[in-house]
């Protein structure tokens, strides 16, 4: 059940334009600390695993990892997506307490 629910989350933030996807754009995100949380899937190249965990660790966001690509992209309607910021102080408390 609560596997579900920060997943409908996800998808709830993503219709109200919370979100930023893709490493490139969660990267400047982060710089600029306009994001509470990252997601990043379990199965991203180490490169990315390592390049997002360094950003968000200077940066003091929380980053938490979650299942992969395929579920964190179906939850917002897209293919595959590995990294997802989410820019809400609320969508991200939520989903954090979810997935602790």
């Amino acid at each position: 059940m609560k596997q579900e629910k920060w997943l409908s989350l996800l998808g709830l933030a993503n219709r109200a334009r919370k979100l930023v996807t893709g490493e490139d754009l969660v990267i400047k995100e982060i710089q600029k600390q306009r994001v509470y949380l990252v997601l990043i899937a379990k199965d991203a190249s180490n490169n990315t695993l390592k390049t997002i965990m360094n950003k968000c660790n200077y940066y003091n966001i929380p980053v938490k990892q979650v299942s992969n690509r395929y579920t964190l992209g179906n939850s917002i309607g897209k293919e595959a997506r590995v990294v997802i910021g989410i820019k809400d102080k609320g969508f991200s408390e939520k989903i954090k307490q979810l997935l602790d």
